[in-house]
């Protein structure tokens, strides 16, 4: 694992807190085994603990069945949480009560932009995959009310951190996203708040996932900070794992899943050593134990 696991450990408490964070709108493949891998390792490197959160905020796409399946497969991987799990649709109170300390204290506002109007404003004619927001309702002083989004604004300034694994790192939230959404046209708390938000009150002190995410970090760490944060998270961004086309594993994609191998008779020790082999290049493991 390449991650100097002595420096991590001078950056935090005693017993450290992380988490393993899968969202129920699908089976586990390969890609969540590589995370739980980094996750219970470095846990377990530092004498920490692993939270059990399911984040199931997107209503629309969390099925009952899926959180049912990921748990049953997690258990029979061996990944046994300290804590948890806990289900971010279980205190939705957390996140009202986050926006409204938020409110108190910058400028929030309704947004009414659609994706297809925000992709044809002149910022979508840059080359980076993300499109930052215009600002366009900013000060058009819409109410909040069912079918528009919020935004809070961000500060135009840099944020600066030291990734345990990819060192020190510098990003412009604003200039990656603009104003961050925070509650979706649909009234769903979005990924960037509700993962910020639970961080926060579940005391996390060590982020592990992988660097897909890493361009969320700058906006999660501002705003952390906007919701009363002093001691931010250190973050852990590991490799990713990849088709031969150089995709990601994904849900949606249809790679292949845990329950899949389970089905095809492979052990747990087959499929840990199968996505440890897929992550150090070396050829699949196919035997079965």
């Amino acid at each position: 694992m390449d991650v100097d696991l002595e420096a991590l450990r001078r950056r935090l408490p005693p017993r450290p807190l992380t988490r393993f964070a899968p969202s129920p709108t699908g089976y586990l493949h390969l890609g969540h085994v590589v995370n739980a891998l980094y996750v219970w390792r470095v846990a377990r490197s530092l004498d920490g603990r692993v939270l059990l959160r399911i984040e199931d905020h997107d209503r629309l796409r969390s099925r009952p069945e899926f959180e049912r399946a990921l748990l049953e497969d997690l258990a029979w991987l061996g990944f046994h949480p300290d804590e948890g799990p806990v289900r971010q649709s279980d205190e939705p109170w957390a996140y009202e009560d986050a926006f409204g300390r938020l409110v108190e204290s910058h400028h929030v506002y309704a947004c009414d932009c659609s994706r297809r109007q925000i992709a044809a404003s002149i910022n979508a004619r840059t080359r980076s995959d993300e499109v930052p927001y215009s600002g366009r309702c900013r000060t058009r002083g819409l109410t909040i009310e069912r079918g528009r989004g919020i935004r809070v604004q961000l500060p135009p300034s840099d944020e600066c951190f030291e990734d345990a694994r990819l060192g020190r790192l510098e990003q412009t939230p604003v200039s990656q996203c603009g104003d961050l959404l925070i509650r979706d046209r649909d009234g769903f708390w979005t990924y960037q708040f509700a993962v910020t938000v639970d961080d926060l009150r579940q005391q996390v002190d060590l982020v592990i996932r992988g660097e897909d995410l890493l361009s969320s970090t700058g906006r999660q760490l501002q705003l952390a900070r906007m919701l009363g944060r002093t001691n931010p998270p250190v973050f852990l961004h590991h490799p990713l794992l990849r088709r031969p086309d150089g995709i990601k594993l994904s849900k949606s994609s249809g790679d292949t899943g845990v329950r899949e191998l389970r089905e095809a008779g492979f052990s747990p020790g087959d499929v840990i050593e199968r996505a440890s082999a897929l992550l150090d290049g070396r050829p699949e493991a196919s035997s079965r134990r």
